[in-house]
């Protein structure tokens, strides 16, 4: 069906990954160029490309899910698992594919995988004034535990707070 989402992991961008949903024709290169031109997309200020996430990934510690929809990858998120530490360092949607529950999805199937790795709790940082960000991490289950005054500072534009955001998985 081309309306459904599916949500695939990944750990280790090499020449062996293995997947077992994805078409044959979707080879890892393809999948770092997708997510690498929505990061391109959503973070116009300061995206991290191609390479970088493929050197992010080649670290163990770090994995890679994303959403599949109609064959085009359409949302992703970065995270990586330390003990029993998590932390979503990235965590994206497609402009055309907002607002369509893909990034909840995400969030709940990270949820489950985590809960198997045995995470007892997951952070991640949003900038203040994402407001649809921020409703979507509480309707989740998110909590802010910290702020950092001004920690977005870009050319032109009035610095913008960070917000430090905590969910626990097991208790």
């Amino acid at each position: 069906m081309d309306s459904e989402v599916y949500i695939k992991h990944y750990a280790q961008v090499d020449s062996h990954i293995l997947t077992v949903d994805l078409p044959q024709s979707q080879i890892v290169g393809d999948v770092l160029q997708a997510v690498a031109e929505i990061e391109a997309i959503v973070q116009p200020y300061d995206a991290w490309d191609r390479q970088s996430i493929k050197d992010l990934l080649s670290q163990k510690i770090n994995q890679l899910l994303i959403a599949i929809k109609a064959g085009r990858i359409v949302g992703y998120c970065l995270y990586q698992v330390v003990f029993e530490q998590a932390e979503v360092l990235r965590i994206a949607t497609h402009p055309d594919y907002q607002r369509q529950g893909i990034a909840a999805g995400m969030l709940d199937d990270l949820f489950r995988h985590l809960e198997v790795q045995l995470a007892t709790s997951i952070l991640l940082e949003v900038r203040a004034d994402n407001t649809p960000a921020i409703e979507l991490y509480q309707r989740h289950g998110f909590a802010t535990i910290h702020q950092r005054q001004g920690y977005y500072r870009y050319a032109n534009q009035s610095p913008v707070d960070a917000l430090i955001m905590q969910r626990l998985i097991l208790s």
